[in-house]
């Protein structure tokens, strides 16, 4: 991948922007900020974090040995940067074996086709023609006649946007698309890749059965093989396509949510959560989604922890398990944490690849928004503008709002993200070591600042339902 700014780390070490002095961010905590600054900057902790994990135990799908691997790396990795409270807590995960895919165009132009299981899909060796929808919503409105009995392909393409937003009306029919295509009568489901590249591999991802609908098998195809299909059944023809899938659910395993903590000093009862989730799909080494999450919060309390600085509040860094498959880990945190959600001061989740990180977001009291423009005063000379109070603060940390828990959203550029995201091309060398640095340098100083900062963020405005 090219570099997208190759000269982000001197510009952004040559420029500085100061809040006026308020009594929100003490002139202490202000000077450390900009000595934090400089130290994230230069810093190599993400990059090693992030070569460490990909390399040591690479992919990660809960249940899996490459998740056991990972919560001991993940505990030791923690001890081994001198935080001094880490700790696991256990999270019960479906565990499902992917096995090996296989699909071809068996009349009239025989030919291999490039597939994925998708996650939580039954094993198949159908064959049978294929009948073809623009979207969910045509396939949810079509006839069951002529569903049954055929493969439904569900030819959706993603648009690509830096913030992703194109993704949300896609990924419906990888989630839902079987289920639909079954109550319909058919025998498999193939989807156009939830992406936005033109490679020739398939972007897997989770889908859900119901228990009331027959379980089909659900498989993504590559974007130029949903072409090619598309491209044959404009000539008119019946086109039959035979699916072998060999995945299989394998039951329950245990995983757990790691955890460490800079202990804070007067408020130290007051939590502020920094992110991302230690899962990851098994065909890549996930790198981009989402060790460099894991990369981006881990080295942000590393890099205070190494100025020696005490923060208030304390800050702890929570690497979430089985996010890929539901929100897992997360949901065990919040019922393990029920009756201690008042103490988190605000949460935020690093999800959505290496960044860099241009706009701050968050979901806090309105009475609190001048003290969020003081710190995004801070993090302008990182390329951050401050954005909205609409954040629903990341995958993991999104159940929070709904029960009052203040967010915040650190919004990376995720241009190429859904090139590479769930594919076997999720690696190391897709990661921009400056994007990855200024990331973390960004939730360096926002973890810092919310830590030591005198507001009152609740009550928030809460989501719609």
């Amino acid at each position: 991948m090219p570099m997208r700014r190759s000269t982000l780390l001197a510009a952004l070490l040559l420029s500085s922007s100061w809040a006026n002095a308020d009594s929100a961010l003490s002139e202490q905590t202000l000077n450390a900020t900009q000595e934090l600054k400089k130290h994230a900057m230069v810093s190599q902790h993400p990059w090693n974090i992030l070569e460490s994990l990909t390399t040591e135990v690479g992919p990660r799908l809960p249940g899996t040995e490459g998740d056991v691997r990972a919560v001991q790396w993940a505990m030791d990795k923690f001890k081994q940067l001198g935080f001094s409270k880490v700790y696991k807590e256990p999270v019960k995960v479906p565990y499902w074996y992917r096995g090996s895919a296989h699909a071809s165009v068996v009349a009239p132009f025989p030919q291999p086709l490039t597939i994925t299981a998708l996650g939580n899909s039954v094993a198949a060796d159908v064959t049978a023609q294929i009948i073809r929808f623009d979207n969910l919503d045509a396939l949810i409105q079509a006839d069951a006649a002529q569903v049954k009995g055929k493969i439904v392909f569900i030819d959706h393409k993603m648009e690509r946007y830096r913030d992703g937003r194109g993704y949300g009306p896609v990924v419906k029919a990888r989630g839902k698309g079987a289920v639909e295509a079954a109550k319909k009568g058919a025998v498999a489901m193939l989807l156009r890749s939830v992406g936005t590249d033109s490679h020739r591999f398939a972007h897997t991802g989770v889908m859900r059965y119901v228990d009331y609908v027959d379980a089909i098998p659900a498989a993504a195809l590559s974007n130029p093989d949903a072409d090619q299909i598309t491209r044959m059944l404009s000539r008119g023809e019946k086109v039959e396509v035979n699916v072998k899938l060999t995945s299989e659910n394998r039951g329950e395993a245990t995983s757990y949510n790691v955890i460490a903590e800079i202990p804070g000093s007067d408020l130290a009862n007051e939590v502020v959560i920094i992110g991302a989730h230690l899962d990851s799909w098994d065909e890549g080494t996930g790198a981009l989604d989402d060790g460099a999450g894991v990369a981006i919060v881990t080295g942000a309390a590393k890099h205070i922890l190494e100025r020696g600085l005490t923060p208030r509040r304390t800050i702890r860094v929570v690497l979430f398990a089985a996010e890929e498959i539901g929100l897992v880990g997360a949901k065990a945190y919040r019922d393990a944490h029920k009756d201690t959600l008042d103490s988190i001061y605000i949460a935020a989740e690093a999800d959505f690849g290496a960044g860099p990180i241009y706009q701050f977001n968050t979901r806090v009291n309105e009475s609190a928004l001048d003290s969020m423009e003081i710190i995004a005063k801070q993090l302008e000379s990182l390329g951050v503008k401050l954005g909205n109070n609409a954040s629903w603060g990341g995958p993991d940390v999104s159940i929070l709002p709904a029960l009052g828990v203040p967010v915040a959203g650190l919004s990376m550029d995720g241009t190429d993200y859904f090139d590479y995201h769930h594919t076997a091309d999720d690696t190391l060398d897709k990661v921009d070591p400056d994007a990855l640095r200024q990331s973390s340098a960004v939730y360096t100083l926002y973890a810092w600042m919310m830590a030591n900062l005198d507001e009152e963020l609740r009550p928030i405005p809460l989501p719609k339902q």
